[in-house]
């Protein structure tokens, strides 16, 4: 087809009636696009397929700027269903270029552009594989695929099915596929014109919004999309507000524009991210130095604000943590919030059913009393069941002595804070005794069990080690440039990126001089909650991170309950591996794990 039949028939004025359109991201019609299809002798480049034919269509505005096609000698014989298929021979291909020499030249022809394909992971794969072969670094092509676009836009009663035939038809396209690349090529051009047409009339107009379109997001949703335009392309925070400013969701991510532009054009298509969408007026963008510094803000401003559409970490106040009190006669109790008594915490738990069941398994290994209220120096009570079961020592009728039962509870309180052997030592065989009788089922709740126990465990050494430092300062090289963080008592105190060509020195202690100040207060979360701690803790422990500056001593436990829940984990993981996706969720257990 000639370049002046094209423009006729694809409608080059309605590319030109976008221009009335309010647009964000790169406008349609400025984009060029690069329309390829291959013709290969099988399914899979890594399995031994070659490319037999390369087509090419660059077009934009609806305007063909030029077509590329080649035959490529695949040094195999072709297979003759193949060749019945394509019309391509061993003879017609024998005298052509190869790979090595084709590829490049279609590299250069497609510089610049958006790569389209019908079935685009094919196509593309293919290319990628042989450039990856020849060592050929593969250009950063956006890729748009015009099958999977179709799968979201195309209904029955406008085709049967998406193939690139039926859509051809759907889309009047003056090129039949025929299985030979550039025709494929010259039909698929002819799709994405229809798909775009189509989509416009739905408010899409923009690449960004063509990539990510769902037919799922309402006419009304996206007519909300210039609240997005104010937000910068920057790492950060967003926060959507109502019409009364009341905040309805809080979100981070690397580029605020960008990520905020999807819940009105496409990708956020859950349902309630729509409703939530319906009911904002505005969003409000928070620029933040690191990617760890937004995680952590994204945690206080929920916190603060409790937004109604954020589902995590709104309530951190609502966990619960086991406490070993101090009283003349020590016990257990579940409470939901630590206070200044110089009592042992552990924690916290999400859930007081996750509390309740590890508390069970610390019964289980140390016998202390498990009646509540204060009990006198001197009790003369009346012995429990539990006594005359052998699970409590009976404290209150004078069956042991102060110092026998503070030896128990100082070792209660060891495998609390470093080391659990005994707890897991003590459920285990508990657990191989229930399996040995083939009672399964309650086996796996002593497993749960220990579980909850471990994590809880885990989660106090962990934070307790870090929130103990007053000062932690680490960085770590991210996209060719320093971050730093400031942490006291666990708290993120200060964050930055060291500018180009400034002295590293210097930048730490200035920025640890404009640090907040942090004051702990008590137990083992002193300055902020567990879950921000936790989130500074798995970056300190990622890749590249490197120690600046301690105060104090940032130490864990050797053989503390990390050690047995990595083991466990471990376990876990394996029996998953070998049992069928479809029986996995008999696997679980049935609780949700510590947050």
């Amino acid at each position: 087809m000639t370049t002046t039949a094209r423009q006729q028939r694809t409608g080059h004025p309605r590319w030109e009636a976008q221009r009335s359109f309010d647009e964000l991201g790169r406008r349609l019609r400025d984009v060029t696009f690069c329309v390829v299809d291959l013709e290969t002798t099988g399914g899979s480049a890594e399995g031994g397929s070659m490319i037999t034919e390369v087509g090419a269509v660059k077009v934009r505005a609806g305007e063909v700027l030029g077509e590329f096609q080649t035959l490529v000698n695949p040094h195999q014989s072709i297979p003759g269903f193949i060749a019945v298929l394509t019309g391509i021979t061993d003879s017609m291909v024998v005298a052509a270029p190869t790979i090595e020499q084709v590829l490049p030249q279609f590299l250069e022809f497609a510089q610049g552009s958006v790569l389209v394909a019908h079935n685009a992971p094919f196509d593309v794969g293919f290319l990628k594989y042989f450039a990856a072969r020849q060592g050929r670094p593969w250009p950063a092509f956006e890729v748009l695929d015009t099958a999977k676009l179709a799968r979201r836009v195309i209904t029955r009663d406008d085709a049967p099915n998406c193939k690139l035939s039926s859509l051809a038809v759907a889309f009047g396209s003056t090129t039949t596929p025929n299985h030979r690349a550039l025709s494929d090529a010259r039909a698929t051009v002819d799709v994405l014109h229809g798909l775009i047409e189509r989509l416009g009339n739905l408010g899409v107009h923009t690449l960004e919004e063509l990539q990510t379109f769902s037919a799922r997001v309402s006419a009304a949703q996206r007519r909300k999309r210039h609240l997005a335009e104010q937000l910068p392309h920057a790492p950060g925070v967003y926060l959507f507000r109502d019409e009364r400013g009341r905040v309805l969701y809080v979100g981070t991510s690397k580029d605020l524009r960008t990520r905020v532009r999807t819940y009105f054009t496409a990708s956020e298509t859950r349902s309630r991210m729509g409703e939530m969408v319906a009911l904002a007026a505005d969003v409000t963008g928070i620029e933040c130095a690191t990617a760890l510094e937004a995680e952590v803000r994204e945690l206080r401003l929920i916190a603060q604000h409790k937004p109604p559409y954020n589902r995590r970490s709104r309530f951190p106040e609502r966990v619960h943590w086991i406490k070993l009190t101090r009283e003349p006669w020590p016990r257990l109790s579940l409470v939901r919030r630590v206070i200044d008594d110089g009592a042992d915490y552990i924690g916290p738990y999400s859930s007081k059913r996750i509390a309740e069941r590890s508390m069970a398994a610390i019964h289980e290994a140390f016998p202390i009393r498990q009646c509540g209220g204060r009990m006198p120096k001197v009790p003369a009570l009346s012995a429990c069941a539990l006594a005359e079961m052998g699970k409590c020592l009976s404290p209150c009728n004078g069956s042991v002595s102060n110092d026998d039962y503070t030896a128990v509870v100082d070792r209660l309180r060891a495998s609390l804070l470093a080391d659990p052997d005994t707890v897991v030592s003590t459920v285990t065989r508990r657990m191989s005794a229930l399996a040995s009788a083939q009672r399964f089922e309650d086996a796996g709740s002593w497993r749960d069990r220990l579980v909850a126990f471990l994590r809880g465990a885990a989660r106090t050494q962990r934070i307790g080690a870090l929130t103990r430092c007053p000062e932690v300062v680490a960085a770590r090289r991210d996209d060719g440039r320093w971050t730093v963080h400031v942490i006291r008592h666990g708290r993120l105190a200060a964050s930055g990126v060291i500018p180009s060509g400034a002295h590293a020195g210097e930048y730490v202690r200035q920025l640890r001089g404009s640090a907040d100040t942090v004051l702990p207060g008590f137990g083992p979360t002193p300055a902020t909650t567990a879950e921000e701690t936790e989130k500074i803790l798995r970056w300190l422990e990622s890749d590249g991170v490197r120690l600046v500056h301690v105060d104090g001593e940032w130490t864990c436990p050797v053989g503390g309950a990390t050690r047995h829940l990595r083991t466990h984990d471990a376990v876990e993981e394996s029996r998953k591996s070998l049992v069928p996706f479809e029986d996995r969720r008999s696997l679980r257990p049935s609780h949700q794990p510590v947050r």
